[in-house]
């Protein structure tokens, strides 16, 4: 049996949270937006031979932003597989306020770390001063941030990359593989080596050897991407950050838009690589980076 922990999912109960994301008159507009718009809990997350799912990571999904702790405490109170919560939690609050909401969040045993979703606000909430000393209160913790944005926007890259220098000891995981460019991969096929900026981005932050990065989340920008191309993108991480490094993830629920939970694992052991690397990048790496 292939052992997995999946490092990026989800868990939605839409009576206990507000998930405002989810909503049919908020933004975003998805119009299939009803595949995932309904409770999820660990039951769904069934996987048959040649897999077992023996942990995973929630990843904070909107449950109550102005109270993040309440998403924890949901989890605690109906999870029972082995997992560990990366919780909400406004990097750009003043410094004592931040303290005080991340002290509160520790004392749930499941917390490892926490997101804050940057994408379109990247260079913004990168540049204030707030950010910088709340993540270098959370290194001082030992507890990782979640880094949602475009690799290809460089100026908030550029930022990242200050901020990283003045805080060495901080554990960062780049999620859904930093959005990658979509044409990227046909354009490698067709012989075209010219480097995107996604590319070249991934390739200064994979330098830092705090670094980690998650694929998976494809789906939210193209619902039918192919299974060469993700593999491109894999094997483009693994090429710049090592085998250690790169973790493979699902993102579920929201992966459901392209696959099955099984399918979307399966397609994940058949990249070419060995078993002791499918065994890293499927298993290994998250137990490490996630302290399980």
């Amino acid at each position: 049996m292939i052992k997995i922990i999946d490092p990026h999912l989800h868990l939605f109960d839409l009576n206990k949270g507000c998930y405002h994301w989810l909503k049919s008159e908020n933004p975003p507009f998805w119009p299939d937006k009803n595949i995932v718009a309904k409770n999820f809990s660990e039951q769904d997350l069934t996987l048959s031979s040649p897999l077992t799912l023996t942990g995973f990571v929630h990843i904070e999904a909107g449950f109550d932003n102005e109270q993040p702790w309440r998403e924890i405490a949901w989890l605690e109170d109906t999870c029972t597989q082995p997992f560990r919560s990366i919780a909400m939690l406004d990097i750009t609050l003043p410094k004592a306020l931040f303290s005080q909401q991340l002290d509160k969040l520790m004392h749930y045993q499941s917390v490892v770390g926490i997101r804050y979703i940057l994408d379109d606000h990247a260079l913004a909430i990168l540049s204030a001063k707030n950010s910088q000393d709340n993540l270098s209160l959370l290194s001082d913790k030992k507890l990782s941030f979640e880094l949602q944005m475009p690799l290809d926007n460089t100026p908030a890259v550029n930022s990242l990359i200050t901020l990283l220098q003045a805080t060495p000891d901080l554990l960062l995981c780049i999620n859904h593989a930093g959005w990658p460019t979509l044409g990227y991969a046909q354009d490698k096929e067709q012989g075209n080596n010219q480097a995107t900026p996604w590319l070249e981005n991934l390739q200064r932050l994979a330098k830092f050897s705090q670094v980690f990065i998650k694929c998976s989340g494809y789906e939210m920008a193209n619902r039918h991407y192919s299974q060469s191309w993700q593999h491109k993108i894999i094997q483009l991480c693994i090429e710049n950050f090592g085998i250690t490094r790169v973790m493979l993830a699902s993102n579920f629920p929201l992966s459901l838009w392209h696959a099955s939970y099984q399918e979307t694992w399966l397609t994940h052991t058949e990249l070419p690589y060995s078993n002791e690397q499918l065994k890293q990048l499927c298993f290994s790496n998250a137990e490490q980076f996630y302290k399980f």
